[in-house]
């Protein structure tokens, strides 16, 4: 009974969270139009090994593309481990 109410409530609760976020991005980006650029750098010990700027982008723009990758990433790297859960808890039943 419990995973039946969690299969029919999750799917609403992304959706909910999704749609907040989404309409969070379109009223930040009407509010603040100016383009920016994304400076990615990795220094170790004070010495720059990588830099990298981006193109003049708006930050609407900026936030739709940070919200994908982690929603792909994220349905990539999630499932394996939530499999491994489920293998373990499965194990445990039928231990003595």
């Amino acid at each position: 009974m419990k995973y039946a109410m969690q299969k029919f409530f999750l799917p609403i609760i992304y959706s909910i969270i999704l749609a907040l976020w989404v309409s969070g991005i379109a009223i930040l980006s009407v509010q603040n139009a100016t383009p920016i650029s994304l400076k990615i750098f990795f220094k170790i010990f004070g010495l720059t090994i990588f830099e990298f700027e981006s193109i003049q982008m708006p930050i609407g723009v900026v936030l739709s593309v940070s919200m994908s990758m982690g929603v792909i990433i994220s349905s990539i790297l999630l499932p394996p481990f939530f499999a491994l859960r489920h293998i373990k808890d499965s194990q445990e039943d039928f231990r003595f």
